[in-house]
């Protein structure tokens, strides 16, 4: 999780008056935080945040939600954006490699060397989060007195383009920046693949920024600086623009005035930033029946606005307005927290509320699980468990069990593991692999799950690994493993080529398929790298158990 540091002076002066540090660490974890240091006697103050308040991840974030918290500005702080003449064009060249882009400006900002620091961080803890080590989202914030507008963003080719990066006092052109400076080294991953790369350049066509990798030393930030031009591009609007808010709002709390900015991407221009309020309203009842609190509308109210939202009550709804920095609140559920943590934690407990007696029991396929458990250890099976993590060469290529689409890994760690698996077959088929110089026969058996479609589904897989195996004998446990479901079933021969032709078969329940059961192949053997003849029977039990709501037994 997030942690941020700050002068306890430095937040006392963005709250607005003296908070005793003694409330400040009693009150600052009924937020949703956790304190890093507990020496009260010194200035430094060290706060590690959940991951859902990325509003709260600088200090003047932390400030205005204690005004709030603390009772004294409750409510939603509003915040005044100025008209500007400021303008950035984004070219349609970079809509296949970073294509949303928002802008905005702050005016008359005082920093200094605490600000600065601060600054730098919020950036960074935004990256790392809601920009996914930005990958997602990437800010860039300027000396705006350095530059001309209008602005432009667009791609350009990797050798087209050269200037100073942050932190250098050399020209480099793009792929030069990739290959040498350390943040090119360190993001160039994001670009892999791509032809082109994005720019932000003035009407002088000084460059401000090569994102997501580094800004141009022309616009670097410091204590002389006043006004402030912030950009930030991504993959996503909604985190590109709660970035964006957090970031002006943020500057806001330290004076600044935030200025407009409009942006022209060649369908329709759009004036940001935007930090309109979203619209709620629910059930005083359903909150409090689900916090379990017997807390009435107008403390419901209250609570959300020491949380730093506006609400108030007619009857039994209750309407809200929540800011737009506020990204972690998508359902009313949200909102219900928001009660929770505002009305107090340490007051849970201290009323009373009516409790309906209810009883708890298993869900149908879990109670089929486990029945199922006890008829394979009777049939002399013994249990495995293993992972659910497979590969397209044991799930398909080797099993020959047919191809489903299945769900990928995005970056997998090894060849092993590079999909989620369809079957059980497979997983049990590496287990004796691995076992193959053990004592014979072994019997083994797992009921878990696979990923079919994009939903879990229950299996059972038994399989026998001996000297000499027949289709008699895996079918024989077939069906007494059928016959204890108290399934009406048939039989027809299989074509997979998972099975020796004519011992294998699919096993029909209402003319669908659940399951196959026969010897496998000497190819398939082989292929597993396994020495000894193999027998195996799968079930889906997904379908049987929803059509039985009780247990088997």
């Amino acid at each position: 999780m997030p942690v941020i540091n700050f002068s306890y002076k430095d937040l006392c002066s963005v709250i607005g008056e003296d908070v005793p540090i003694e409330e400040l660490y009693e009150r600052i974890p009924m937020m949703g935080a956790v304190m890093e240091s507990t020496d009260m006697t010194s200035d430094e103050m060290s706060v590690e945040l959940f991951p859902d308040r990325a509003d709260l991840y600088c200090v003047e974030g932390m400030g205005r939600g204690l005004r709030a918290f603390l009772d004294i500005e409750p409510g939603m702080a509003e915040y005044d954006v100025e008209e500007t003449d400021i303008e950035f064009t984004v070219d349609p060249s970079v809509k296949s490699v970073r294509p949303v882009f928002l802008g905005a400006a702050v005016f008359d900002v005082q920093i200094d060397d605490t600000f600065l620091r601060s600054i730098m961080e919020m950036q960074e803890k935004l990256h790392v989060t809601i920009g996914r080590k930005r990958s997602k989202v990437a800010i860039g914030i300027h000396d705006l007195d350095k530059v001309t507008p209008p602005f432009t963003y667009k791609a350009v080719g990797p050798h087209d383009i050269r200037f100073v990066p942050l932190a250098k006092t050399e020209e480099w052109d793009l792929e030069e920046i990739l290959q040498k400076h350390e943040k090119g080294v360190g993001y160039r991953h994001l670009l892999d693949g791509k032809e082109k790369y994005p720019i932000i350049l003035d009407a002088n066509n000084n460059v401000l920024s090569f994102p997501p990798i580094i800004n141009g030393t022309l616009t670097t930030v410091t204590t002389n600086t006043t006004n402030l031009l912030i950009d930030v591009t991504g993959t996503d609007y909604r985190a590109v623009k709660g970035a964006l808010d957090i970031i002006c709002t943020a500057l806001a709390e330290r004076g600044g005035s935030i200025g407009s900015v409009t942006i022209h991407d060649g369908k329709e221009d759009i004036v940001m930033p935007d930090l309109s309020s979203t619209s709620w309203e629910f059930s005083a009842k359903e909150c409090a029946s689900f916090l379990g609190l017997d807390i009435s509308p107008e403390e419901q109210v209250a609570a959300l606005r020491r949380m730093g939202l506006d609400s108030m009550c007619e009857g039994d709804t209750i309407f809200v307005e929540s800011p737009s920095v506020r990204l972690d609140i998508m359902h009313v559920k949200d909102l219900f927290e928001d009660v929770a943590k505002g009305y107090g934690y340490e007051k849970f407990g201290q009323g009373k509320i009516d409790v309906s007696q209810t009883t708890g029991g298993l869900m149908p396929i879990t109670n089929i699980s486990e029945d199922l458990r006890d008829v394979m250890v009777g049939l002399g099976f013994t249990e495995v468990t293993t992972l659910t993590l497979s590969s397209d060469k044991d799930e398909f290529d080797n099993s020959g069990l047919p191809k489903l689409d299945n769900v990928r890994v995005l970056n997998p760690i090894t060849e092993d593991h590079t999909c989620l698996r369809s079957y059980l077959m497979p997983s049990l088929m590496r287990i004796f692999r691995r076992n193959k110089h053990r004592d014979l026969p072994q019997r083994i058996f797992e009921v878990s799950d696979v990923v079919v479609d994009e939903k879990r589904r229950k299996h059972l897989c038994g399989m026998i690994m001996n000297s000499k195996v027949s289709f008699t004998e895996i079918k024989s446990y077939t069906e007494s493993v059928l016959r204890e479901m108290g399934m009406e079933y048939s039989i027809k021969a299989s074509e997979y080529r998972t099975f020796v032709p004519g011992r294998g078969a699919e096993i029909v329940v209402g003319g669908k398929v659940i399951g196959c059961f026969g010897e496998v192949s000497p190819q398939v053997i082989t292929d597993y790298e396994i020495t000894h003849p193999v027998s195996m029977f799968e079930i889906d039990l997904v379908d049987y158990a929803e059509s039985h709501s009780s247990a088997l037994f």
